[in-house]
């Protein structure tokens, strides 16, 4: 996995793509799930949002998106926070997550990620 130095995650907030970060398993309950995060550029600014979703997928199932949210209220994540600066977006995901600086990936990639996990055996399949 390539991981984005800051100056590209910033970067490319700023060219309007976002970022995410895979962030593993969640919870204890009887549905398996894991997390990620997002950093999104909006008009409003950028968009801080937290996934968490049922583990349904597996090596060759790794679109996080297709995953059904364990809230169906949160379907696109929820909203943690909306912030002016790309620097500051990532720091309060960082804060609020536990996302780590060195791990950003581009948008679409935190399948990869959870792929890799798989691959760990620490997913549910």
């Amino acid at each position: 996995m390539r991981y984005l130095t800051e100056s590209f995650a910033v970067g490319a907030l700023r060219r309007g793509q976002g970022i995410e970060q895979f962030l593993g398993p969640v919870g204890s309950g009887d549905v398996p799930a894991v997390s990620w995060v997002s950093v999104e550029p909006t008009r409003r600014g950028f968009v801080v949002r937290l996934h968490t979703v049922e583990d349904t997928g597996g090596e060759d199932f790794r679109d996080l998106l297709e995953f059904p949210p364990l809230d169906p209220d949160e379907e696109f994540g929820r909203e943690i926070a909306v912030v002016n600066d790309p620097s500051n977006a990532m720091a309060v995901a960082e804060d609020r997550t536990g996302a780590l600086r060195e791990k950003w990936v581009n948008a679409g990639m935190a399948g990869e990620e959870y792929r890799g996990y798989v691959r760990a055996g620490w997913s549910k399949t």
